[in-house]
């Protein structure tokens, strides 16, 4: 259990605190983990860190690319959970006969004689998520958005809002003067 809680300290809860302390605004990095989780759930495995990638590549700064693929990679465990319910969604919705998950039907996958079948049952499960990752994606997004805000009010070190106020904070402490001898003025950066 402690290598479990060492892993996921590591590999999710570090890179987020990281991305919170360097100031993202809660909304954005809401969006960003609930298109992550939903993205992660897509039913065919191998296949969500490229897509995860399209989609950072095609929605640039309206999300956070790190957000987006921690979540995206820590969604597996879900992802491999929910292949069977999204499959059964997916037949639902077209009113296909039910893929068989026994042994003779593995058997049958195995040895070629199921290819047609096997391709109809991807189908399902891509159809499945394709009708649950709207409500997927708008369920997290509002429960994260509260979640995000906390968390960046908490762990923040940089203000969400371009409103609050910042103090100047002198980057050359040991310069008295307001010009060096070189003639260069201090850079005052703002800072909390």
């Amino acid at each position: 259990m402690a290598v479990v809680l060492a892993w996921l300290n590591a590999r999710v809860v570090d890179p987020l605190l990281q991305v919170i302390q360097r100031g993202a605004e809660p909304k954005q990095l809401a969006f960003s983990a609930a298109l992550g989780v939903t993205i992660g759930v897509f039913p065919i495995c191998g296949t969500t860190v490229i897509i995860g990638g399209l989609a950072v590549a095609m929605l640039g700064a309206r999300c956070n690319a790190v957000t987006v693929m921690v979540l995206n990679l820590a969604a597996t465990p879900l992802e491999l959970s929910l292949i069977i319910p999204f499959l059964r969604l997916g037949e639902v919705v077209t009113g296909g006969e039910h893929f068989p998950l026994t042994s003779d039907a593995f058997k049958m996958v195995l040895t070629g004689h199921a290819s047609k079948d096997v391709l109809l049952s991807i189908f399902h499960a891509i159809l499945g998520w394709m009708v649950a990752a709207p409500f997927v994606m708008a369920g997290l997004y509002t429960l994260s958005v509260p979640c995000f805000k906390y968390l960046v009010g908490r762990f923040g070190v940089i203000p969400s809002s371009p409103r609050t106020p910042m103090k100047a904070v002198l980057l050359c402490p040991n310069e008295s003067e307001s010009e060096s001898e070189n003639g260069a003025v201090p850079l005052l950066v703002h800072a909390d």
